[in-house]
């Protein structure tokens, strides 16, 4: 196998991915903050994460993944002002905060598991360890911290190399931080925020400066240090991350481990900070304000298989932008079904993952190569199909091969079949059964030469918004369209 590599945001580079643990491999991915369904492009963040995980198991490390759920502490700006996510999301749908925080953790893991996502090691949730996020803070706050009227702030010049993983510390890179009164530099942050005179919040606890909640950043510096352990192996999250919330959590780890500069990368927590670009839509979807925004929900709604979304992303590096429209994703679900029934030949075989043929030798070491360059995915679904194509050779080889490689993708090739990848709209105004016994009938007519009845049907379909595709090879296939 391939040496793994992974391109590390802290320097940079591509770098060899060596474990502090030998054997071993720790990681954290910031998760949800769950004021609101996550939209498509939040998705995109787990389904990389997912590969990554799933690469590291390919290569042999024992895996330890934890992703948090931020149910606490998240400002409407990432900054230190204005109001927190979930109370306010709490304070529009005059519920308890913690019914908000239950209904979109839910909602998150329904997509998790529609995506194929894997489980982590642990779900690890904000407000399990408000107490362990008290302790951190008194530990840092001598050296690092100042108090004043509306929290704690942590001293971003009191650490070595501030901002060099956002490498932007400059009045545009610190134009989403809001000013408050008293901040002795622009790019400090809140560790704790009290709670104002006079009100009450549903979700505070008692500290040293105050009732209040703790600041956003401080969540993941505790669980990550808690659960893996400084310095643990990577840290994952959306590139809108890289900014503002990882550069603060990094200043809290090295305050918290009397940690140097960032020469070092282990002195930022973990060895290694991946990061996934963004997923763009033109038409200003993505946005949860703009109403029937981008969720996967929507797509399911529209007659789209969750995994044709997967599909869209493996289809692009991770480190790449990628724009969402809705031919992409049709195109990825023609491509996925393509692979389905290729694979629907060889479902009936039992795998032989001890036996070996030559003709696959150079599809594996293309798929492990590809995946040890940074994961790169376009290139490993090359290399899936090209196996797929192999002919001549025994079936239940060939099952070991492509299972190995989708226990990498994580496409559920085994698990889905043609039928499944139907575009299927949740308004559709005919059944199933009604389409089948429709196109029983239209097949029977041609095979009569009663052409008239056949177009007749046809046109019938068609006035039910479905598109009958008579050239697939492996039978009449359909889709339901808009």
């Amino acid at each position: 196998m391939t040496d793994l590599k992974l391109f590390n945001s802290l320097t940079r580079q591509i770098e060899p991915f060596v474990p502090v643990h030998p054997g071993e491999a720790r990681v954290y991915t910031c998760g949800p903050t769950v004021y609101n369904y996550p939209h498509v492009g939040n998705m995109r963040a787990y389904v990389f994460a997912d590969v990554l995980g799933r690469t590291l198991s390919w290569k042999g490390y024992k895996l330890t993944h934890v992703i948090n759920i931020t149910d606490v502490g998240h400002l409407t700006d990432d900054a230190d002002a204005g109001e927190d996510k979930m109370e306010k999301m709490a304070a529009e749908k005059a519920q308890s905060i913690w019914d908000i925080a239950r209904h979109y953790t839910e909602a998150y893991w329904a997509d998790v598991e529609a995506l194929n996502i894997r489980q982590p090691a642990k779900w690890s949730v904000a407000t399990d360890y408000v107490e362990e996020m008290l302790e951190f803070a008194k530990s840092i706050a001598d050296k690092h911290c100042y108090e004043l009227e509306s929290g704690l702030y942590f001293d971003v010049s009191t650490v070595e190399d501030y901002g060099r993983l956002a490498r932007a510390v400059t009045e545009e890179g610190e134009g989403r931080i809001d000013t408050v009164e008293g901040k002795r530099n622009a790019a400090d942050f809140a560790i704790w925020r009290k709670t104002p005179a006079g009100e009450k919040r549903q979700m505070e606890w008692g500290s040293p400066w105050g009732k209040g909640a703790p600041g956003w950043h401080l969540e993941c510096s505790v669980m990550g240090e808690k659960l893996l352990g400084f310095p643990f192996d990577i840290h994952t999250g959306g590139i809108d991350h890289r900014e503002i919330h990882h550069p603060n959590e990094i200043a809290q780890n090295q305050a918290f481990c009397g940690c140097g500069g960032l020469s070092d990368a282990t002195n930022s927590g973990a060895k290694m900070w991946m990061h996934n670009n963004f997923l763009v839509e033109r038409s200003g979807k993505m946005s949860k304000s703009s109403g029937e925004f981008l969720r996967l929900q929507l797509l399911i709604d529209k007659g789209y298989h969750p995994l044709a979304y997967r599909m869209m992303c493996l289809q692009a590096h991770y480190r790449s932008e990628l724009e969402f429209s809705w031919e992409g994703l049709e195109a990825a679900l023609v491509r996925l079904k393509r692979i389905v029934m290729q694979v629907e030949r060889i479902t009936d075989t039992e795998a032989q993952p001890e036996a070996e043929h030559p003709k696959f030798t150079p599809m594996l070491a293309k798929f492990d190569d590809a995946m040890a360059d940074d994961l790169n995915t376009p290139l490993a679904l090359t290399a899936l199909e090209e196996a797929l194509a192999v002919k001549k050779v025994d079936a239940g080889i060939k099952r070991a091969v492509i299972e190995g490689m989708d226990e990498v993708l994580g496409l559920d090739l085994f698990g889905i079949d043609r039928k499944a990848l139907r575009i299927r709209p949740k308004a559709a105004q005919i059944t199933e059964a009604e389409i089948e016994d429709m196109l029983a009938r239209r097949k029977a007519a041609r095979a009569e030469k009663d052409f008239a009845t056949s177009d007749a049907l046809r046109d019938e379909l068609a006035a039910k918004r479905v598109e009958v595709m008579d050239g697939d090879p492996l039978g009449w296939e359909w889709k339901l369209v808009q």
